[in-house]
């Protein structure tokens, strides 16, 4: 990898990815569809609510010192790392593998396997970033495929269910279903904080006789596998509980997550639509908005995608957020909070001990159903 001049670096990551007490994310500026300045806006909110953060900023050295100097609160927190090229979204994942060295991507990932960031965040193209992650990083022991998990807005306390994978692959076989539940439950207990998360495999009804028989083979092994990832296992649950109060995660393969996804942030951004126009038709709609100013306000933040920023790789040797493409500033600094919480956790270390455990249980529960020691979390 290229490391250009770097004169605005002011900060010296340890190998433990902290600097003098500070939690250390590393962040490709030059990914998003927005430019680096909403990336460093994106960081200037972030400092500005956490002081026990620090940040390594990787791309063009000539664009993103003067920006960061522009930040007086970014002074002693954040260094640049110079990386020439970028990752479009446009190049192939399989052509990045093999050219990406010297990209703000690459070094992103890079400063994650070298110890001197704890997590990684980019709103680059997410082929590309889970296969320069999957090579850099590798995977977890045990894990056959990584997962990536969002979170929805929901009816439960918090506010929001994890759902996964939403897009890492578009195959999963019992033996991932059942890897998924595992790394699911772990993400809603760090990262939302729940002790005892509750998980659902998402199928075409709540019966136990329907739906593809990879699903019906992981019903019948989840049981072994909850004892031991410390998580309750609700059964079947349908497309009308991802946003409800049933469930805290919900296991589905990337193709059926990544629909579902998508069509949720398109039917979001409908109803928005449709209540724009409906209190700008006329005097009386427009003085109804006025009145209802308050709720509308509350409903909007509620429902902003912005505030749910950020989807996380599960099962890689290392944490990386996939910010989305299109994130303003806002939306930036959602994904580096949820980066920075995880960080804090330990995240990475405890997803490690849990699938390693529940991969024993999953293995005898395919046999003679005898469940395996449970790892600590």
């Amino acid at each position: 990898m290229t490391i250009g001049p770097d004169t605005s670096v002011t900060i010296r990551p340890s190998p433990e990815g902290q600097a003098a007490g500070k939690v250390v994310i590393s962040v490709d500026a030059m990914g998003g569809d927005r430019g680096p300045a909403a990336i460093v806006a994106g960081l200037v909110l972030s400092a500005a609510k956490n002081p026990s953060i620090a940040f390594i900023l990787h791309g063009d050295e000539a664009i993103l010192s003067p920006l960061v100097a522009k930040h007086p609160e970014l002074s002693g927190i954040c260094a640049v790392r110079h990386a020439a090229r970028t990752v479009s979204m446009e190049d192939k994942p399989s052509q990045v593998m093999r050219s990406g060295e010297g990209t703000s991507m690459w070094s992103c990932i890079e400063s994650v396997k070298q110890g001197e960031a704890t997590v990684a965040v980019s709103c680059g193209n997410t082929g590309a970033l889970m296969g320069i992650s999957m090579l850099r990083l590798r995977k977890m022991p045990g894990v056959n495929r990584p997962a990536i998990a969002c979170l929805w807005p929901s009816r439960n306390p918090g506010g929001f269910n994890v759902m996964l994978d939403v897009g890492a692959d578009v195959k999963a076989d019992p033996e991932d279903l059942l890897q998924f539940a595992t790394m699911g439950a772990s993400y809603a207990r760090n990262g939302l904080n729940l002790k005892h998360p509750r998980v659902g495999l998402l199928n075409v009804g709540t019966e136990e006789n329907k739906g593809r028989p990879e699903l019906r083979q992981a019903f019948e092994r989840m049981a072994a596998v909850a004892a031991v990832g410390d998580f309750d296992f609700v059964g079947f649950v349908e497309g009308g509980d991802i946003p409800g109060d049933r469930v805290d995660v919900i296991v589905t393969d990337g193709f059926t997550g990544n629909i579902a996804l998508k069509t949720g942030e398109g039917t979001a951004k409908l109803i928005s639509d449709f209540m724009r126009e409906a209190f700008s038709t006329g005097l009386m709609s427009k003085l109804s908005a006025v009145l209802a100013i308050g709720p509308l306000r509350r409903l909007q933040k509620r429902m902003d995608p912005r505030r749910v920023n950020g989807g996380v790789f599960l099962g890689l040797n290392g944490t990386v957020v996939k910010s989305h493409g299109s994130a303003d500033e806002t939306g930036v600094a959602a994904a580096i909070h949820l980066a920075f919480n995880l960080a804090k956790s330990g995240f990475t270390e405890r997803l490690a001990a849990r699938v390693a455990s529940a991969d024993r249980a999953g293995q005898d529960a395919g046999g003679d159903m005898t469940s395996g020691n449970g790892g600590t979390e």
